[in-house]
């Protein structure tokens, strides 16, 4: 046991020795390859692949900038080379993992059959799916809709997929329908190629080409650079870099866990080299890129998704959503900061991090970035200005001959934003399962009539019932699908007892967002313990206290919904000073360290008691606040004894 542990500091410390050279193993391994459960493709069929990818990649962005079609032709197209890339990069089971099996080629040449029937029937599906299919409509609709769920199988998990199901068993458990109308409805706008295919068609697809293009452009690589530049010499520096980068490149990415490994394999092992816990570490990792999720101006796709299900400016949404991401990263840099001081860490030696010189001198690679924000506030479409950024990540990489994308780069860049879409474009198509049984059989309207009944005893009920709700059904999802199922059976509920649609919908997003780190199935957490070594379900319990903030944060803009940019500007500044002081008292009450030492129960409770009366946006609810700081603090100074330590990690 002592041998491997040496071992296993040795591998460490030899990886870790140049943090610089650490970055780039890193993104090269990034670029091999995007998922663990994916095939490792060669020879014939890997052309094919690339060929297709990139093709695929390409009649989007024409599509998109150039000449539009059809939504459902678009939508079916965009399905169908998930589908075909899908299966041929995912296997069914662990036997067909080296090779594309053969009924994989029989799955993708019929695929390519039930596009080709919509396509060439279009004009008359359009009135007769949902209202007089013919057998033949149901035969390819329940053809379409098992292909969906067995691609949502291969890349996310029997999660989904069974929730689909359940909802499918729930419509034909009640009154029931008549089984060809009903599928033929779910095969349709109303359905899978509804308002999650739209967004995935549209805005997931085109951002993720945009990640793959600043990765491939040196862009990704600098991020993780000006991250270490900037605090990898702070105590702690390491963890600090994972609130940064993470937040930076996890709000592109589309999923919590994917960016957990893609960051978390580099500075997992620098967070344990420098002191941190193993488990501590990889919950950092996790809670920060869960709240990748949450990071404007991407949101990973929420933002598009929330502006296209609530009808609002996507400038507004991205307003809104500015102060409680900030507030969020805020908490989770106090949770690694009071871990530091509590374990007397130090940072990484300068001279092992990016020189500010050089970060100073490629400052211009975050032209692609203030370019996409410039054109999004400036309310400019989300497709002209995705477009745009990757046109200026083609054009910045030729500055320097280190990131220049020749031929090879910008055909490895296509293909990389298509292989990377194919999860999320598969559970935007399964939760169309969902939202379009929700939209037949009412249950929304059911859910939303049980919080009124629970609202006429207690609102703050009411919203505890909705946060469980969402954290539940986002459970083993990715994001998007997380919030798309959230947003049509919780936030309508919401909505319904007089609460503002940005605030119902932001509120539920954040629940579907924390889902990823809240046990027993948090799949961020889990990622980052595969990285780190650590026993998954104990890492999640460890990333649940790190993000707590998040839990807090959207009952703070429910009562103080200035955190929102709603109110005047007086107002808003000085709910953020409360919620941020709030955040730093939550932080100090769970980390167990006030007052440059360590905190007894009493205190911790009166400090949690203090951050809870920040919620309100009310000057009598602050000074009780700050009543109970002045009472832990008298305890902290003249009662709690100086070596007092109580750590909370493991």
């Amino acid at each position: 046991m002592s041998q491997n542990r040496d071992q296993q500091e040795h591998h460490e410390q030899k990886n870790a020795t140049s943090v610089d050279e650490a970055i780039d193993q890193n993104m090269k391994e990034e670029n091999i390859e995007s998922a663990s459960m994916a095939r490792s493709l060669r020879g014939k069929v890997r052309v094919l692949f690339t060929v297709i990818a990139v093709f695929g990649a390409l009649f989007h962005l024409y599509i998109l900038n150039l000449n539009a079609i059809d939504p459902w032709i678009f939508r079916s197209a965009h399905l169908l080379f998930g589908v075909v890339l899908g299966l041929m990069l995912f296997p069914g089971w662990k036997g067909a993992s080296h090779r594309v099996h053969p009924v994989d080629w029989l799955l993708i040449l019929l695929s390519i059959g039930i596009f080709t029937y919509i396509f060439v029937n279009f004009k008359e599906l359009v009135f007769r799916f949902g209202v007089v299919p013919t057998p033949m409509d149901a035969i390819v609709a329940t053809l379409g809709v098992l292909l969906v769920l067995e691609l949502t199988r291969r890349t996310s998990g029997w999660t989904l997929p069974l929730l689909a199901a359940a909802f499918v068993i729930y419509a034909f458990a009640g009154p029931g329908y008549n089984y060809d109308r009903f599928v033929t409805y779910i095969y349709s706008l109303d359905g899978i190629f509804g308002v999650t295919m739209d967004v995935s068609s549209k805005y997931i697809l085109l951002f993720i080409i945009f990640g793959a293009f600043l990765q491939m452009s040196g862009v990704g690589k600098y991020f993780i650079d000006f991250s270490f530049a900037l605090a990898g010499g702070m105590r702690g520096g390491p963890a600090k870099v994972s609130v940064i980068s993470s937040g930076l490149m996890g709000m592109m990415n589309g999923t919590s866990a994917g960016n957990a490994v893609a960051t978390g394999s580099l500075t997992i092992p620098l967070m344990k080299r420098v002191g941190y816990q193993p488990r501590f570490a990889a919950a950092t990792e996790a809670t920060a890129s869960a709240g990748g999720q949450i990071m404007i101006p991407i949101m990973g796709a929420g933002a598009f998704l929330m502006a296209e299900i609530t009808g609002m400016p996507y400038k507004e949404i991205v307003i809104a959503a500015t102060i409680p991401a900030l507030l969020y990263f805020l908490s989770v840099y106090f949770m690694v900061d009071f871990e530091a001081l509590k374990k007397g860490m130090k940072g990484i030696a300068r001279k092992e991090l990016p020189s500010f010189k050089t970060i100073a001198k490629q400052a211009y690679l975050f032209i692609p970035i203030v370019i996409l924000i410039g054109m999004l506030l400036m309310g400019r479409s989300p497709v002209m200005s995705g477009t745009i950024s990757i046109i200026a990540c083609f054009v910045i990489s030729w500055i320097q001959p280190t990131t220049r994308m020749g031929l090879k780069k910008l055909i490895e860049a296509l293909e990389l934003g298509m292989k990377n879409v194919i999860q999320l474009l598969a559970v935007c198509a399964c939760a169309g399962i969902i939202v379009g049984v929700i939209a037949l059989t009412g249950v929304g309207l059911r859910f939303s009539s049980l919080l009124l009944s629970v609202a006429d005893n207690n609102i703050f009920l009411a919203l505890v019932f909705a946060m469980l709700i969402s954290i539940i059904l986002g459970m083993g999802m990715p994001t998007t699908a997380a919030y798309a199922v959230a947003a049509s059976v919780v936030a309508p509920g919401l909505v319904s007892l007089g609460i503002e649609p940005l605030i119902a919908h932001m509120f539920v997003f954040y629940y579907a967002v924390m889902s990823a780190i809240t046990p027993p199935v948090a799949l961020a957490a889990y990622a980052a313990a595969g990285v780190a070594g650590t026993d998954p379900f104990k890492t999640g319990v460890q990333a649940f206290r790190l993000g707590i903030a998040a839990f807090i944060v959207p009952f703070i803009f429910f009562y103080s919904p200035q955190l929102l940019m709603i109110g005047d500007t007086l107002n808003i500044l000085l709910a953020v000073v409360t919620a941020a002081i709030g955040i730093y008292l939550l932080s100090a009450s769970v980390q167990a360290w006030f007052m440059g030492r360590g905190a007894g129960i009493v205190v911790r409770l009166i400090l949690a008691a203090g951050a809870i009366s920040l919620i309100h946006a009310d000057p009598l609810w602050d000074l009780y606040a700050f009543a109970f700081v002045g009472a832990a603090a008298l305890i902290q100074r003249f009662i709690t004894r100086k070596d007092v330590d109580h750590p909370i990690s493991a």
